[in-house]
């Protein structure tokens, strides 16, 4: 019956870590922005007007 106590006092004390963590990312700003990386493959970065196959064939 002791084990029983200790597994659930450990998960509940593993389980307000993963709660802190959660708000800490939150907070940090880490899931402000969703939408730019699901349409980042969409736009191009051409930044010198020339793609690296036109350079290789001259």
């Amino acid at each position: 019956m002791k084990a029983i106590f200790l597994l659930i006092i450990l998960s509940l004390i593993l389980a307000a870590g993963f709660l802190a963590a959660f708000f800490w990312a939150v907070r940090s700003g880490q899931y402000d922005d969703d939408y730019t990386p699901s349409v980042r493959i969409l736009f191009d970065d051409d930044t010198t007007g020339k793609s690296s196959v036109t350079n290789e064939k001259q």
